[in-house]
């Protein structure tokens, strides 16, 4: 057998990701097993989070829908043991609004 060239792709899987909220924040978590932390990449709006990995034989990817409005400006992150654990705060003010079907 011959070892892969740099050029091939690697598979990619989809992170299994679990997610809560409260009133004020998500608490997420994202398993990413055999992956260093320094090859984390996670980029969060305040609808969405994705998170790209590399791994020897695989890569990960997902991205994630928020289904409230999140404020990015004081998320927090940690990597530990394969396991990306966030706090997102929700954005504060956020009232929803009844339409009227016609």
């Amino acid at each position: 057998m011959s070892k892969k060239s740099k050029k091939e792709k690697k598979p990619t899987l989809t992170p299994n990701a679990f997610m809560d909220h409260d009133k004020e924040n998500y608490y997420i978590q994202v398993e990413l097993p055999g992956v260093k932390k320094q090859d984390v990449e996670l980029s969060v709006s305040d609808q969405s989070f994705c998170v790209r990995a590399p791994r020897e034989d695989i890569q990960y990817l997902g991205c994630y829908v928020l289904a409230h409005l999140a404020d990015t400006n004081t998320a927090k992150a940690k990597f530990e043991n394969g396991l990306l654990s966030m706090q997102i705060p929700l954005k504060k003010n956020q009232k929803e609004k009844k339409v009227t079907i016609e």
